[in-house]
């Protein structure tokens, strides 16, 4: 035989040590001995404690004096408040009665005993004797301190309990040990009555008031203590282990149909924002004090309390787990040998199969309670580090190679060499979802580096008790094994790489596809971009593929049985089989644990690698590097705005990453007139913008001499309007304060300076109408200049803010802002290309040329200009200023909403979201797939039940006498084990290929379906919504979602499958089967009502943090510039707080179903091992069967339930999809709707009373329009700014409300809206460039060869920008980065024209709201004359023109007002119409002469 059973010699089976180690007066055990010394113990800490607390506080009282007993007019009810409530003050009362009432009982007892001297207490000496009642008198004492010292309570309650703790164990030993055995007594039983009260007094105070008394709430800063704490820190011990405190939470939720996020508890102040922010930043962020080390360590600095807990927590589990194997040993051992064997009762071997499992199901529930808190808290620490550091990170323009070629279908194409493939805003929103995911999932990184190994160790040394050395053949195989993991690790890693790089690249081509989603509509690219989004897709999931190829399989059981029976000769009986087999399974759930966490910490160290990457090697701006601000500059330049000596660059070293690379050069100095206008004028392409960006110290400083240095005085404030203005998705009014208090007069001077009271009016909720993400609601030019001019700020930057107005707003905006009382003393920079305009109201100007030279020159301003320049007279309509051009939204009329609130679906997941996965999952043959799958599952678990039963029967051939050939059942063995791991293994890989089609298919309809979105639908969706369903909503999709269904349904059929083996044999359990599965159910039930619902908050709390996050990159320069990082991080602690607050309860409601499905499992098991024992209906091989499968049930039930819930809460994912799945979709194309193949021949355009509108539900925009225009002629749309004309642009790609569009003869609404959109050209108001070359640009799809595309070039004024052969020379192989932000807006702008031209339709229509007016002059002539002569004859040129001079010489001119034509015929014609509006407008512009010239062929533009 092995080894004795270690359990059996502490449990008595060597009788005699027992024995005398019971007989031992005079050992450590001894009553007397423990309890002085106890009570010696804790007088001494508790003397040292006040002594230390004395010198802390200067007194030199002692103990007693140092007591604060409670001042007279403290009542009860503040005495409650002060213990943390009257609960608690009860439970603390209660144990002050308990020790007083032990106290009398030991006095009591002591002098009876002494007095009949039953118990030989005469041979002690009289302390002896009065130890236990002198100890009970401490613990009266320190519990009377505790109730009246406030000061003093934690303290002695401490002492109190390990008093009261080591008089339990004393008793414990004694009088309740005994009581287990069948050959001991209790050693004071002598006391009679009095022992049972003692010992159940005993337990009410050491045991029951601990657990149970509510704990006092800690702030954890005691200056701002919560009014309402997280009932998680007020909770008893009790009540934190099995989550009673969550009650409250599930009841309410069953109650409802959806528990809203303002129901829950909340959040505690431990783990709120600011206050990680404080805990760990000095150990996270260099920039905060931490070491520049891997970001690894660092958070393992910061979390190294949690991750103490965790190792802990997963030693006791590691013991708990062998709770039930000793137990059914020990059953088993009883059934075999009967009674004589051991002097344990079987009774607490029974009632061992439940407290193990309990213990285990607690400490397991318990590491996960520290893994999560630690996920959430390390989430929000890393999200806030991200943000923070994005706020330094330079944003220079990021290219990349492998977004503008083709994806080929395998990984190699991301081997490609790249110039450097950084992909910043891809890579930006990755780390953000993706990343941020993988990094905070692999927090309990120490489950396989030591909680794995320390159960193998364990189940090993089990083992070896149980079946000897045989053990170690098992353990040698997971040597010979070992090398296995590594290679798969290793291998898992680099896939991983790969396979990251891939995601980077699909959610950059993703997010720049939405971003530019107007032009994919208006120039009919959708199918085009879906294929190029699928090509990325394609070789993303073929490395998803690769990845789930790898797995292990366990072969240690057979080595071990193998070598017990045939190699050392031993029998199998039913008891080593039954007690081996779990601990079997435990080893080998921690290798599949291993092998399953092993993509989990692959993906999480990867992301952390890309995280440290992020923090490490991201070009940071100069401030954070050289410190280069007011300590080089002159102490007398102190205040001066300016340069000297000084060039500027976007890139800190020429990598390749700025293409072309330009250079901002300025010789001697440069100062900027203090209080006065000062303008930037020269050409396109010059650098103007570039001069606002190194002032705001966005540009890398390239000193050109030693005294060189550049100056922004910021102590007076510095606002500035960018370019492209940008806007947050707010209000108007918030829009414009920026965070600044509201002064209402200054505030109402702004709006009318800035031209925006009229338009704020036309809407009903005014200024509190919601601007919209891109600034749809209205343009937002005037909104960022209003902003600067509000501020406060003494320098004022404004980056060409008449670019995007019309010539009459223009001039309202230099004579009542620019010239008006909030600027004037101001110091202004003002960009522009108006030099005609704005000339006469600047003290200095600054002229940039092409060759880089700068010029100068001061001048004096007047205060009002003449008329021939500047004269605001009547408007079309009347008096007031102009108006922005305003898109009405059908929801402002009543709350000034155009963002849709985010639905949150209510309720179970709708079958509609399962059907989409299923279906997918499924494909062509659905039928035939789950046919397969599900017979599969059932048939490799019925193997696995029959190879547990064998087991069984091979062990009983031994007690039959007969020889047994060991080799022979030992070969039948390893051939069900073999059939059991083809199953499964075949089983796996049919349904992985389910899994990845179902990823491809359901990608492929999102996509579809948001390519095929409405316009009107991308204005009311902000891009952060999108973006999620694509990247985190399809990463669940990907594969925690196949992979929780997979586990569900698996577990269920085992499930099953188990309940019918334990049925087979015992038969009466199959209704306490089903009672739990019900009860199970039930309980399951309601917790994921709850669950649902916080999951459903959890997920829309997360889009927010993505969409400010993604804003605030959008306006760096602005947010940077204003220097408001500061409150736009108090914006994201708030988001992080509300995701943290919800995501805490969600984890919370996890470890709720986990303990009390423990609690189910132990109590079937128990029951079921009651009834074998003491029943005795079956052999010990079946009851070994019975309770090994009944375990296994039981697990599975607790699994089931929580990979349910996981399921569940992927699906959500599942339900987000299918809303966008679901939106309003354009008209889809017919056969019918096909025009001819020679459609369009001219551009002959007839409209006929045409209304039409952006959506279903807006308003019309344009009213009874009736107009012809032949093929060839050139026409002009002008109008007051509001008029209804930039609606015009989308006449023939949108079917008209009412009355019709005829497009060369054939009628716009009969035909398909993609081959309408692919015949004409609209080159929008905003310039939208792809990442790439400049040649994939001009022709994505390789159309056109090169001649072609320089020619068109040329034609737009490309190349007069580069006559003089600068630096930044633009060719066909320049690359451009996502938005063209390695370009000036003017250069995005022609680019953005030639793109147009290049496509040779008949109709062009051409917006030039914000692309001509940015053009210098010069350039903007050769745009003019390439649109006159460089299109073919037969091309309809359509211009909404904010100039005159450029539509003067049109054939016709249409004139619009609020959507209705008021005039259409030839400029001649208009300006012959005495009361004509045209005329007015051209009398009014300042030019009439010139424009009048024009029109009468008397001169050129």
């Amino acid at each position: 035989m092995g080894p004795r059973f270690a359990v059996e010699s502490l449990a008595g089976t060597g009788k005699h040590g027992l024995t005398k180690l019971y007989d031992a007066k005079h050992t450590i055990l001894n009553p007397q001995l423990l309890s002085l010394s106890a009570t010696a113990l804790s007088l001494l800490v508790l003397l040292l404690q006040a002594s230390r607390s004395s010198r802390k506080s200067g007194a030199v009282a002692g103990f007693s004096a140092r007591i604060n007993y409670l001042e007279s007019e403290n009542t009860l009810k503040h005495l409650a408040k002060s213990h943390g409530g009257s609960i608690r003050l009860s439970f603390m009362l209660a144990r002050f009665i308990g020790c007083l009432t032990l106290l009398v009982l030991s006095v009591t007892t002591t002098f009876l005993q002494k007095g009949s001297d039953s118990d030989g207490l005469s041979h002690l000496h009289e302390w002896e004797q009065w130890s236990l009642p002198m100890l009970f008198l401490y613990a009266s004492f320190l519990s009377c301190v505790s109730l009246v010292s406030y000061r003093w309570s934690s303290t002695t309650t401490r002492h109190n309990v390990f008093l009261l703790l080591v008089i339990f164990a004393i008793y414990a030993y004694r009088d309740m040990w005994p009581l287990v055995t069948t050959t001991k007594t209790p050693q004071d039983i002598a006391e009679g009555p009095f022992l049972w009260a003692k010992l159940a007094l005993v337990n009410f105070t050491a045991v029951f008031i601990p657990l149970f008394v509510p704990r006092q709430y800690v702030p954890v800063d005691p200056t701002k203590p919560m009014s309402k704490p997280n009932p998680e820190q007020t909770a008893s011990i009790f009540s934190a282990m099995f989550y009673f405190f969550m009650d409250d939470i599930i009841w309410k939720a069953s109650k409802v149909e959806h528990l809203s996020f303002t129901e829950l508890p909340p959040l505690a102040d431990s783990d709120r924002a600011g206050y990680l922010e404080e805990k760990g930043f000095p150990h996270l962020d260099p920039f905060s004090g931490a070491k520049r080390r891997h970001i690894f360590f660092r958070l393992l600095r910061v979390f190294r309390k949690e991750f103490v807990i965790q190792s802990i927590l997963m030693v006791v589990q590691s013991l708990a787990s062998f709770g039930a194997p000793i137990g059914i040993n020990r059953i088993l051992s009883y059934l075999e040998h009967g009674a004589s064997s051991t002097i344990i009762r079987p009774w607490f071997w029974i009632g061992w199969l439940f407290l193990g499992p309990i213990l285990y199901g607690a400490s397991q529930q318990a590491f996960t309670y520290v893994v999560t808190k630690t996920m959430v808290n390390a989430q929000s620490m890393l999200t806030q580090l991200v943000f923070e550091h994005s706020l330094r990170i330079r944003m220079k323009a990021e290219t990349s190679d492998n977004l503008q070629t083709d994806v080929d279908e395998g990984a190699a194409d991301a081997k490609k060499p790249t110039s450097r493939v950084d992909n910043m805003i891809g890579k930006l929103n990755n780390l953000m979802t993706s990343d941020m995911s993988n990094m905070t999932t692999a927090v309990d990184f120490l489950i396989p580096l030591l909680g794995s190994p320390l159960q193998i160790c364990f189940g090993i040394l089990f083992l070896y008790n149980i079946l000897g050395v045989s053990a170690f053949v098992g353990l040698f195989a997971m040597v010979v094994l070992s090398p296995v993991p590594r290679f798969i690790v290793k291998k898992l890693g680099a896939i991983q790489v790969e396979k990251m790089k891939l995601t980077d690249v699909r959610v950059q081509t993703v997010t720049e596809a939405v971003n530019v989603l107007r032009m994919v509509k208006m120039f009919a690219w959708e199918s085009r971009m879906n294929e190029r989004i699928q090509r990325s897709r394609r070789s993303e999931l073929n490395m998803l593929w690769k990845r789930k190829l790898y797995t292990i399989a366990a072969i240690i059981m057979i080595s071990t049985f193998a070598f017990y029976t045939v190699v050392m000769k031993q029998e199998l009986s039913a008891s080593k089989i039954f007690s081996s087999t779990p601990v079997f399974s435990l080893i080998r759930m921690e290798f599949y644990k291993v092998s399953s966490m092993m993509n989990k910490m692959v993906r999480g160290k990867i992301s952390l690698d890309r995280l440290d990457d992020f923090l490490q090697n991201t070009e940071l701006l100069d401030v954070y590097f050289f410190r280069r601000q007011h300590s080089d500059v002159p102490a007398h330049c102190l205040d001066v705005v300016g340069f000297k000596d000084s060039s500027f660059s976007w890139a800190n070293e020429e990598d390749g990453t700025m293409t072309p690379s330009f250079r901002l050069r300025i010789q001697g100095e440069l100062f900027f007139m203090k209080g006065c206008v000062n303008l930037i004028t020269g050409p396109t392409g010059t650098g103007k913008t570039s001069m606002l960006m190194a002032l705001l110290g966005e540009m890398h400083f390239i000193p050109s001499s030693s005294e060189a240095w550049f100056n922004l005085p910021r102590g007076g404030g510095v606002a500035y309007a960018a370019q492209e203005s940008w806007v947050q998705n707010d209000t108007i009014r918030n829009n414009i304060l920026f965070g600044s208090s509201f002064d209402e007069g200054r505030y109402n001077k702004v709006i009318y300076q800035c031209a925006l009271k009229q338009d704020i009016d036309l809407f009903d909720a005014g200024d509190q109408t919601e601007v919209g993400e891109r600034g749809l609601t209205l343009r937002y030019a005037r909104v960022t200049l209003a902003r600067a001019i509000y501020s406060s700020a003494e320098i004022i930057l404004l980056d060409d803010i008449l670019a995007a107005l019309d010539a009459h707003t223009s001039k309202w905006i230099v004579e009542e802002c620019l010239l008006g009382d909030l600027v004037r003393g101001r110091t202004l920079l003002l960009v522009t290309h108006n030099v005609a305009l704005t000339r006469p109201i600047a003290h200095f100007v600054v002229d940039v040329g092409l060759d880089g030279v700068i010029s100068t020159e001061t001048s004096t301003p007047i205060d009002h200009l003449p008329s021939n320049v500047l004269q605001v007279t009547e408007d079309i309509t009347s008096k007031s200023a102009p108006a922005l051009e305003v898109i009405e939204d059908s929801k402002s009329k009543t709350d000034g909403k155009l963002i849709i609130p985010e639905e949150i679906v209510k309720g179970r997941v709708g079958w509609k979201a399962m059907k989409l996965f299923i279906s997918a999952l499924g494909g062509k043959y659905a039928a035939l797939y789950f046919t397969i799958w599900i017979t599969g599952i059932i048939s490799a678990d019925v193997a696995n039940n029959f190879q547990t039963w064998y087991l069984g029967f091979w062990g009983s051939q031994y007690e039959t006498g007969r020889p047994v050939q060991a080799s022979y059942y030992l070969s039948i063995y390893f051939f069900i084990f073999i059939a059991t791991l083809i199953m499964r293994t075949g089983t796996m890989i049919h349904y992985t290929v389910g899994t990845l089609r179902a990823a491809k298919i359901i990608h492929n309809i999102l996509v579809g379906s948001i390519l095929g979105s409405t316009l009107r639908w991308l204005d009311e969706t902000p891009v952060a919504r999108i973006i999620t369903r694509c990247t985190q909503d399809m990463g669940s999709v990907d594969e925690p979602l196949g992979e929780a269904w997979s586990a569900v349904v698996e577990l269920v059929v085992s499930a099953m499958v188990k309940l019918g083996g334990v049925v087979i044999f015992t038969p009466i359990f199959l209704l306490p089967g089903l009672a739990i599965a019900v009860v199970g159910y039930w309980t399951a039930r309601i917790y994921l009502k709850a669950q649902l619902s916080v999951k459903r908050e959890m997920s829309n709390a997360k889009a927010p943090i993505i969409a400010h996050f993604g804003a605030t990159v959008a306006g760096l320069v602005s947010v940077r510039a204003y220097g408001v990082q500061l409150s736009f991080k108090e914006e994201l602690l708030s988001r992080v707080d509300h995701y943290a607050w919800i995501a805490r309860v969600s984890w919370n409601l996890n470890r709720w179903i986990g303990v009390r499905m423990a609690f189910l499992g132990a109590l079937f098991t128990t029951s079921l091992a009651a009834y074998l024992v003491f029943t005795r209906s079956a052999n010990a091989a079946n009851t070994g069967f019975s309770l090994t499968v009944a375990l296994e049930f039981c697990t599975m039930i607790l699994w089931c339930v929580r990979l349910y819930n996981d399921f569940e809460v992927q699906s959500n994912s599942l339900e987000r999809i299918q809303s966008y799945i679901e939106v309003e979709q354009e008209k889809p194309s017919t056969e019918a709707g096909k025009p001819p193949a020679s459609w369009p021949a001219s551009g002959d355009l007839r409209v006929e009373d045409l209304s039409a509108r952006y959506s279903a539900n807006s308003p019309e925009v344009l009213h009874g329009l009736s107009f012809h225009i032949r093929s060839g002629e050139r026409v002009g749309v002008v109008g007051r700014t509001g008029s209804g004309k930039h609606a015009d642009a989308f006449i023939a790609s949108m079917h008209p409300h009412w009355g019709h569009v005829h497009y060369d003869g054939i009628a716009t609404d009969k035909i398909n809206l993609e081959s309408l959109r692919s015949s004409i050209t609209i080159i929008p108001q905003m310039p939208e460039l792809l990442s790439g070359t400049l040649r994939k640009n001009l022709d994505p799809f390789d159309e056109h060869d090169d001649s072609v595309l320089n020619a068109t070039l040329k034609y737009a004024g490309l190349f007069s920008l580069q006559d003089d052969a600068n630096e930044a020379w633009i060719t066909l192989d320049t690359k451009i980065a996502s938005g063209g932000t390695n370009l000036s807006v003017g250069q995005r702008q022609i680019i953005a024209l030639a793109r147009a031209m290049v496509r040779e339709s008949k109709l062009l229509i051409l917006d030039e709201g914000r692309n001509i007016p940015v053009i210098d002059y010069k350039t903007d002539t050769l745009i003019q004359n390439a649109l006159r002569s460089k299109l073919s004859s037969d091309v309809t040129v359509i211009t909404i023109a904010h100039r005159l001079q450029t539509i003067m010489d049109a054939d016709k001119i249409i004139v619009l007002d609020a959507g209705n034509l008021v005039e259409f015929d030839s400029p001649k014609a208009l300006l012959r119409r005495e009361d004509g509006v045209f005329k007015r407008l051209v009398d009014n512009s300042g030019d009439s002469a010139t424009l009048r010239a024009i029109a009468f062929g008397n001169a050129r533009t």
